[in-house]
């Protein structure tokens, strides 16, 4: 199946049609990626997803197959060409063995429904944790063993339990427990620190919320009233239950660091439409 989604793609700065675009340039080999958010035909923090790119390659001392000026102008000339206003953008670079080349395309959005915010969705405890937490790297085997599970499961999202019993992160997001208006999350070196997380971070320095730095064990979560998780797809989404644990889902506090996050999302796309590299 191919992942390109839409009838162009960019490959090492070439414009190409989607009949062309190659799986094993993403799936073969060691891949490093970041998916962006697009909205209203930009992209959604797009100068944050360039340093955490960046970060990520040289932690796995790879060399930077396109800089962030490069990355911009190629984003600009495949929105023009697709005309896709609301999906999510994927950037690879891909090394394998003497070959090196870099992806910039359009993948399949899969967002949250209104009804999903409204009531929640299902997680599931998954006992396995990433490799080098701190860069974004294509995992093929325990991607593929997490997506098996949540089919089986019928889970929305997987929350990843290591071996000490504690919850670090989502399989594709971070996540949040709240009691009494503090919120709880894994300490940044155990976990990849997603873009979403930063700026609910920010807004809750902004406005007083308390948070406290540290893991869950995964027998002690019915101790907090509400979870939820933050991403680029889900934003802010809770979750009604995880395994067979219910949790409180429509709190004033979730819905105002949604709203409040939206906001950021906005102020990015400006900053990007005006800002250079």
């Amino acid at each position: 199946m191919n992942e390109c989604y839409g009838s162009k793609f960019i490959h090492n700065g070439e414009l190409q049609t989607e009949d062309l675009f190659d799986n094993t340039l993403v799936y073969e080999g060691d891949s490093i990626y970041e998916v962006i958010r697009m909205a209203k035909g930009s992209p959604v923090f797009f100068f944050d997803h360039m340093e955490r790119l960046a970060s990520s390659v040289k932690i796995q001392r790879k060399q930077m197959l396109a800089d962030a000026l490069t990355l911009k102008k190629d984003i600009i000339t495949l929105a023009k060409s697709n005309r896709k206003k609301e999906v999510n953008l994927k950037i690879v670079f891909n090394y394998n063995k003497d070959a090196r080349n870099y992806l910039v395309y359009f993948i399949e959005p899969i967002y949250p429904s209104e009804d999903q915010y409204r009531k929640g969705v299902k997680g599931i405890l998954f006992y396995a944790e990433r490799k080098d937490p701190g860069s974004k790297v294509i995992n093929h085997k325990l991607r593929s063993s997490i997506y098996y599970k949540l089919i089986l499961d019928g889970g929305y999202e997987a929350l990843l339990v290591n071996e000490g019993g504690y919850i670090t992160e989502g399989s594709r997001s971070n996540i949040f427990f709240l009691k009494d208006n503090t919120l709880v999350t894994a300490p940044d070196n155990m976990i990849l620190n997603g873009i979403t997380r930063k700026y609910i971070l920010d807004i809750c320095r902004e406005n007083g919320i308390e948070v406290k730095f540290t893991c869950i064990k995964a027998d002690r979560i019915t101790n907090y009233d509400a979870v939820f998780m933050t991403g680029t797809s889900p934003m802010v989404l809770p979750f009604c239950c995880i395994d067979d644990k219910k949790f409180q889902v429509r709190l004033p506090l979730i819905e105002k660091l949604r709203r409040l996050y939206m906001v950021k999302a906005d102020e990015s796309i400006i900053r990007f439409r005006t800002e250079q590299g």
